[in-house]
């Protein structure tokens, strides 16, 4: 087996940004609040120089209400019926548990996608053209969440030896050999009494150094997959369809129907190297499984732009 010259980055971040006592900002809710202001500007923007047929000014009550209520309502019943459908059929108020976490990105985007829905129908809108617009936008706070999941050592990849591979203490909570995890606790609780608990153990890798050289001796090196996805569902998603919207004058329908072909290709792709989070289905993992049901809309959607040739009636302000 390969070995790295200075061994492998054992993942040591806080999940918090901010904290007093266990309590404070984390950085999972810091990125959807990222992920909607970043949206707010950029669709701001295209308002502003003439890619929209909305206002600057009603732009706002579209991301701050009608979309984060569609993204956070649709993330969280999207993890529950599609990861935790027993728990949550046998106690439904789970899903107001969210300090708990649990959000699924597909939900989100449906989510999303049904508010905008009937943002546009409620206000006499085009469909079309607002989809457009809030799918160029929508990668950035994939962007944020994927790095907020690096940040929380969670969802990561598959074992590798690439140099760039991370090592996660998280691990930990999805061994399936109870010997073993003993075994770790005992050899930690030598390095410090209070490390007899998987909880403990892992929230004092980022004030031990100790702790961290003894995990590095046992954990596996992984794929960063959340960095995968951030950079394909997130950086590169959001570079094609941007490029595509301010340089040229496509058919209404045609960005989002982009869209959700474009990230289901680069989720399936990216979670071929994540570590399954659930048992498989048709030997396909979640994630690749449910991106399936992307394509049909975005297919739909394509065809409608390519077949209905409706342009937008608003081109690229000179001002």
């Amino acid at each position: 087996m390969w070995e790295p010259l200075l061994g492998y980055y054992i993942h040591d971040l806080s999940p918090f940004f901010i904290s007093w006592h266990g309590f404070g900002i984390r950085y999972y809710g810091l990125s959807y609040a990222l992920g909607f202001l970043c949206a707010f500007w950029l669709y701001r923007w295209l308002a502003h120089h003439g890619y929209s047929n909305m206002q600057p000014d009603q732009v706002g009550k579209l991301i701050f209400l009608w979309c984060a209520l569609g993204v956070l309502i649709g993330g969280r019943l999207g993890y529950l019926f599609l990861y935790e459908i027993s728990s949550f059929l046998s106690k439904p108020w789970t899903f107001f548990a969210i300090w708990q976490g649990g959000m699924a990105s597909h939900g989100g985007i449906a989510g999303a996608a049904i508010a905008i829905a009937i943002y546009t129908r409620k206000c006499k809108m085009s469909l079309l053209s607002t989809g457009d617009n809030m799918a160029v936008v929508a990668p950035v706070g994939i962007f944020f969440g994927r790095c907020a999941n690096f940040v929380n050592g969670e969802l990561f990849g598959k074992a590798t030896e690439v140099p760039w591979a991370v090592q996660f203490p998280r691990e930990l909570l999805y061994c399936s050999n109870p010997q073993k995890i003993r075994s770790i606790l005992v050899q930690a609780s030598k390095i410090r009494p209070d490390f007899s608990s998987l909880d403990t153990l892992i929230s004092s890798v980022t004030t031990s150094s100790e702790l961290r050289c003894f995990l590095g001796r046992i954990l596996t090196p992984r794929h960063p997959s959340q960095l995968y996805e951030a950079l394909l569902e997130g950086i590169v998603l959001f570079t094609v369809l941007w490029s595509l919207r301010t340089r040229f004058r496509l058919p209404d329908g045609l960005s989002a129907g982009l869209f959700f072909l474009l990230y289901a290709s680069f989720r399936f792709l990216a979670e071929s190297f994540r570590e399954p989070d659930a048992p498989l289905i048709i030997g396909m993992s979640r994630g690749q499984f449910f991106s399936l049901f992307f394509i049909p809309p975005g297919i739909i959607f394509s065809l409608v732009a390519i077949f209905a040739h409706r342009y937008p009636t608003f081109f690229h302000k000179s001002s």
